[in-house]
């Protein structure tokens, strides 16, 4: 019995902090993968120096991708089992659809863009046409700044809300989410630049949740239901 008490603190006092580190790493990864691909892939999509300029660090931020979305899949898995019981099966389900949906939007712009690199290096002198080119960067643009936006936005409400109703978080972390996430669900660009709206709020709320694990004392966290207790 002591055993699985014992059992039961250590993942309750280590799940909160692996959904904060998962998050962070995310963040970062994402980020980085998302500004080294802004900054040398034109916004002209008709603009294909960036193939000869720009190849092997757009191929570093592709690399990137697929460990930040590892990350973001043990961020969504962590957080899931952090509810328990108080998991709402309607909300759950938005949350981990919109999550699955943003993360295999960017894997499958990412690849298009993997795919004009590989087409380009394997035969520079024959390169994809200009209309296919830029037919696949718009169809990247739309990917990523149209419908992974949305979906992005989805999961922040969906998160805000069970945050909201299980009492998890502070009330300001959820509203501050909702707004939030109205930007994402409102707002009609093409630059990349928006994109990290996303991984900077998940930055933002999972160092909040490291800090409230590491002020938090091992002998209050018992059940670890409520913000006040994650604030204690």
């Amino acid at each position: 019995m002591t055993q699985g008490n014992v059992t039961l603190t250590r993942r309750r006092l280590t799940t909160p902090r692996a959904a904060a580190v998962a998050g962070i790493l995310f963040a970062v990864l994402f980020s980085i993968s998302i500004v080294l691909m802004r900054l040398f892939i034109p916004a002209d999509l008709s603009d294909s120096g960036w193939l000869e300029t720009g190849a092997g660090r757009v191929s570093l931020a592709l690399g990137l991708m697929p460990f930040a979305g590892i990350a973001f899949l043990w961020f969504v898995g962590v957080v899931r089992d952090r509810l328990g019981d108080f998991e709402d099966q309607f909300f759950s389900t938005v949350f981990f659809g919109s999550g699955l949906l943003f993360l295999a939007m960017t894997f499958a712009a990412s690849a298009i863009a993997g795919g004009i690199l590989a087409s380009y290096a394997r035969e520079t002198s024959q390169l994809l046409g200009r209309d296919v080119y830029v037919f696949g960067r718009a169809v990247m643009s739309q990917i990523f700044n149209v419908y992974a936006l949305r979906m992005a936005g989805v999961f922040m409400i969906s998160l805000g809300t069970i945050w909201l109703r299980t009492e998890l978080m502070p009330r300001w972390v959820p509203v501050t989410t909702y707004l939030v996430a109205l930007v994402l669900l409102l707002i009609v660009s093409l630059s990349l630049w928006v994109v990290l709206i996303f991984p900077g709020w998940v930055f933002l709320i999972s160092v909040y949740i490291l800090v409230l694990n590491m002020r938090r004392p091992s002998s209050g966290v018992t059940d670890g239901l409520t913000s006040g207790q994650l604030a204690e």
